[in-house]
């Protein structure tokens, strides 16, 4: 499916990942267990279970763990409790990375999600007045597509740089209060700010549709970096043939029609 064609047909429009390691230790291997622990966002699970399914006719055994917020599958993985786990864009893993000195690896695409503004006050993101309050993502990478997605609405200005945060922003004529959150907290907080930009998974766990979106973060070429992914520990499991069967059974048709069915829309498959 090529992905970036099938952008420019849908602009209108305009976060996983699976990580592999012996359970129970924390050297990568290329060895499979019995069973394959993925961890996944609770929005994923009716996409895991029908892979499940299908794999398990292949015997290719898949426990799905569940996860509600951002700050725990990537230690898991590397930690061994899970072979893999499919919860984040590349951006993401990138920084994690970076921040904990590890080598956890992408070894397959899913889907790419743009982020959407929600309001129970505004039917504009133009409609903001002084002092307002919005709600964004406090992880440096959803953050950052949180405040470019304001600048691309004129709101406030940020320094040219890939993934800024509050302390680049240069212009905000509105005095607008910019609160940092947990991403699964944004959903939330709709009732307590005038908006907020939500992540697209946490968009869908909270009932929220695209369509009620104030503003939507536009996909291009350019919108690699916030891909969806499926990682492992290490790349050296790239090479693990279950873990290669389980990569195959997402990309397939049948994947992206249960994606078009459960996101409603909100997801295009990025494989």
């Amino acid at each position: 499916m090529k992905l970036f064609k099938k952008l420019a047909l849908t602009a209108a429009l305009a976060l996983p990942v699976l990580a592999l390691a012996a359970c129970g230790s924390n050297k990568s291997t290329t060895q499979t267990p019995k069973t394959v622990k993925v961890g996944i966002m609770s929005t994923d699970v009716e996409i895991w279970k029908d892979i499940q399914k299908r794999l398990a006719k292949e015997d290719v055994k898949i426990k799905l763990v569940q996860f509600t917020e951002y700050n725990t599958p990537n230690q898991a993985l590397q930690d061994g409790d899970i072979q893999l786990n499919s919860f984040q864009h590349n951006d993401f893993l990138n920084t994690w990375n970076k921040k904990h000195n590890e080598k956890l690896t992408a070894i397959g695409n899913t889907y790419i999600g743009p982020m959407r503004a929600f309001s129970n006050k505004i039917k504009s993101l133009k409609d903001l007045k002084k002092g307002d309050t919005v709600s964004v993502p406090n992880d440096v990478s959803n953050e950052g597509r949180a405040l470019d997605l304001l600048a691309a609405n004129g709101i406030i200005k940020v320094k040219d740089v890939a993934t800024p945060t509050i302390h680049d922003i240069t212009e905000n004529k509105l005095d607008l209060k910019i609160t940092e959150l947990d991403s699964a907290q944004t959903a939330r907080s709709l009732n307590d700010v005038d908006a907020a930009i939500v992540n697209n998974d946490i968009a869908v766990a909270a009932n929220l549709k695209p369509a009620d979106a104030i503003s939507v973060e536009k996909l291009s070429a350019k919108s690699k970096p916030w891909i969806n992914i499926i990682a492992a520990k290490s790349a050296a499991d790239k090479k693990n043939k279950t873990y290669q069967k389980i990569v195959k059974a997402y990309e397939t048709k049948r994947t992206a029609k249960l994606l078009k069915k459960y996101y409603k829309g909100a997801v295009i498959p990025a494989w």
